[in-house]
């Protein structure tokens, strides 16, 4: 796959009536990163991301296909969807570093990928920034941060440094919604439970990760020693559940083999609205 074949399928929901298709905002490097809205923007709202991590792409591919699916349903509220968040990132691993200008950026990201031009396993963007671990939650403290520039789990040189991270920080303070999931890869599990939970929110949202479990069949596991995601942040900040949906069998390659993106769609294209008709129900608002 190519970044334009990824790109395309992104911007051809823009010809979706039963969609709201927007830019959120820009990348480092200057690309759009887009946003849809499905539903009613009354009632409940569920946030989608994914694709921040570069060599995760294929989590944008199963986000594509649940906008799609999404699109032709009827939604009790509304759902936020933003299918790539970082874009340069996606299209270093999918493109390599033709696509850059700048001589001496391309010599810089070469250089951090121990001078190979297979950039399979880059999750950072193009600044060498692990952008979800970049936000201020625990910011520096998770188990497998670094602190010097790498092709992942970099935290940058102070919190929200990077223009992906303000751009879904600023997005999120306006849309305001009730439950976020963040879409990645690999393992066919669901983390939950941000470490500055109160033992009442935590519950919650073990609750709730229960119920994602009973739609696609993912194990629910509490986060431990991973912090600084946009999850995280908005457990911290929007002060409502958010989870981080692992796509794909652990045992697979990464990146994620594109076989696998249709059962990831399979088995979570349910899972927003079905959410929405719990939290609904439940008040966890």
């Amino acid at each position: 796959m190519t970044f334009e074949e990824l790109n395309d399928q992104i911007v051809g929901l823009s010809a979706n009536p039963n969609l709201d298709f927007f830019v959120v905002g820009y990348s480092t490097l200057n690309q759009p990163i887009y946003g849809v809205h499905l539903g009613s923007y009354e009632g409940k709202q569920i946030l989608i991301e994914a694709g921040i991590h570069a060599r995760e792409y294929p989590s944008s591919l199963v986000v594509i296909r649940m906008i799609e699916y999404m699109a032709t349903q009827g939604l009790n509220g509304g759902v936020y969807a933003i299918p790539l968040s970082n874009p340069d990132g996606a299209r270093i691993v999918l493109d390599g570093l033709d696509f850059i200008s700048c001589q001496k950026l391309k010599d810089y990201i070469l250089h951090i990928n121990d001078g190979s031009e297979d950039f399979g396993q880059w999750k950072a963007n193009a600044m060498a920034v692990d952008l979800n671990v970049n936000f201020d939650a625990l910011w520096g403290e998770g188990t497998q941060n670094v602190f010097c520039v790498s092709p992942g789990n970099f935290v940058g040189y102070y919190p929200e440094s990077e223009r992906e991270v303000r751009t879904l920080i600023d997005f999120s303070y306006r849309v305001r919604p009730d439950l976020t999931l963040s879409y990645h890869t690999k393992g066919d599990v669901i983390y939950y439970g941000f470490e500055l939970l109160t033992e009442e929110e935590l519950a919650r949202d073990r609750g709730i990760a229960d119920f994602i479990s009973s739609i696609n069949g993912y194990e629910p596991i509490k986060t431990v020693g991973s912090v600084g995601g946009y999850s995280d942040w908005a457990s911290e900040y929007l002060k409502v559940p958010a989870f981080t949906i692992e796509i794909a069998p652990a045992s697979v390659p990464t990146p994620v083999p594109l076989e696998y993106v249709e059962p990831a769609f399979e088995a979570n294209k349910d899972v927003p609205s079905r959410l929405l008709d719990y939290i609904s129900q439940n008040n966890n608002q």
